[in-house]
């Protein structure tokens, strides 16, 4: 019998939970679900008779030493910050690790005492980072083994409401951390364009968009991310000349959030004193000049370089942010202020399904001619506890799990799934679930 720990049980973990549930079974597994929240565990659990929900605090030092110390293996979906509390004491304590999040340099340091003792740090295993790493990687090697030179790579996911249930001007609603949306970017975005090195600054991040066009689901913009060239060496290309990474979103979205930007209402650095008495119209305008003769729209209007009837000035117009509404949110950041309108205004309502689209572009050259293969995947929610989110972040770690416990994935150490033994059966089993990527090759000259 194995004993597998999940610690967190928030929305991405829905579908792990009962992926590795209904193969308990099976595979002699008791599952353990901890979170802040026992109740929230409890009802990821179900009453599954493998299951056991737990109230678990990561600060929490010996409990956090004690639920380890049972496990045999520890799944972390617990934000970023404490996966690194989580992989010191699996390392400690002879401990396997899986998490869907980014590799940080704290856990990177564990690589070498984790190869020593044989364990297993696998990271990066969801939907971006994860399912994007593994289906690249497919393509790319396939390229390489038919003796074909890589010229560009660029690849966008973005996290969308499903289009039968896109019906607000901005064409978005939050199917993920909201904070995570209203700070992204906010940093330089690095990337590498026919050879020259490209850095954007936030202040320009949403006016460098491309468009592109994604199976039948319609049209895009992509919006660069931080850092896409250190990709150059996961994924083996290092000598590309063009290679790119991004955010999607629906046409229009990236100038209405860009006056956000330029305003300064996305800081979150300072708090705004008496924020809680603030309305949304006051909120707005303390960003912008006096002017007794001009009204706020006007002068945001003209500070930010738009027209008053845009569909850039419509879409901000619905989000009430002209409102006499008052914030009430104490000691608030304009961050925090703006989250909480957006968080009323871009909800999923109860029957909303949401859509994960993924495309990767790959050009390259193969006897003397220049090729372009599109590698597209649109994975749609069923519901509001198994999301689009959910299952594409969740289900590849369950594989991953899986697999590894039954002796599929042999490796050791601090890794990402960049590896063939780990990509293609963790991408076999996905298809099982609906996430598939379309293909589609044409001559480019």
């Amino acid at each position: 019998m194995k004993k597998l720990l999940i610690l967190g049980a928030g929305l991405s973990s829905s579908s792990l939970i009962k992926y590795l549930l209904d193969n308990s079974k099976q595979y002699d597994w008791k599952i353990t679900v901890g979170d802040m929240s026992i109740e929230l565990a409890q009802q990821k659990i179900n009453n599954h008779p493998n299951g056991t929900a737990i109230k678990f605090d990561i600060f929490d030092e010996q409990q956090r030493i004690s639920e380890i110390q049972k496990a045999d293996l520890v799944i972390s979906m617990l934000p970023a910050r404490f996966h690194y509390l989580v992989a010191e004491k699996c390392v400690e304590f002879d401990k396997h690790m899986i998490t869907a999040s980014y590799v940080s340099n704290e856990i990177l340091s564990l690589n070498k005492a984790a190869k020593e003792k044989g364990l297993l740090l696998l990271n990066e295993i969801g939907v971006d980072p994860g399912i994007d790493h593994m289906s690249a990687m497919k393509v790319i090697n396939k390229i390489k083994a038919q003796g074909g030179k890589i010229l560009s790579f660029k690849s966008s996911t973005g996290g969308l409401v499903a289009p039968e249930y896109d019906n607000n001007p901005w064409n978005y609603k939050f199917t993920w951390n909201p904070r995570n949306v209203v700070v992204a970017g906010q940093s330089v975005a690095q990337y590498i364009d026919h050879g020259q090195y490209k850095f954007v600054p936030y202040n320009q991040l949403f006016r460098r968009i491309e468009k592109i066009s994604i199976l039948d689901v319609g049209e895009f913009e992509m919006y660069p991310n931080r850092d896409s060239l250190s990709y150059r060496k996961t994924y083996g290309l290092e000598d590309i000349p063009t290679l790119l990474r991004g955010t999607l979103r629906r046409a229009g979205y990236s100038a209405g959030w860009n006056v956000f930007v330029q305003l300064g209402a996305t800081d979150d650095t300072y708090k705004i004193e008496n924020s809680e008495s603030l309305t949304y119209r006051e909120f707005i305008n303390s960003f912008l000049p006096y002017n007794e003769n001009e009204s706020v729209e006007e002068k945001l209007c003209k500070y930010v370089g738009i027209d008053m009837n845009s569909e850039t000035m419509n879409r901000l117009k619905w989000l009430g942010i002209f409102d006499d509404q008052k914030i009430g949110l104490a000691n608030a950041t304009p961050a925090q202020i703006l989250q909480k309108l957006l968080e009323e205004k871009w909800a999923l309502e109860a029957n909303d399904k949401d859509m994960i689209a993924m495309q990767h572009q790959f050009d390259y050259k193969l006897n003397g001619k220049t090729k372009r293969i599109l590698s597209s995947l649109v994975v749609k929610g069923q519901d509001q506890v198994h999301t689009a989110m959910s299952i594409t972040v969740g289900i590849p770690v369950a594989i991953a799990t899986k697999l590894f416990l039954t002796g599929v994935i042999k490796q050791s150490g601090v890794i990402i799934p960049t590896m063939e033994d780990v990509y293609e059966p963790v991408l076999n089993e996905l298809e099982e679930y609906g996430i598939k990527f379309i293909e589609e090759e044409i001559d480019i000259n």
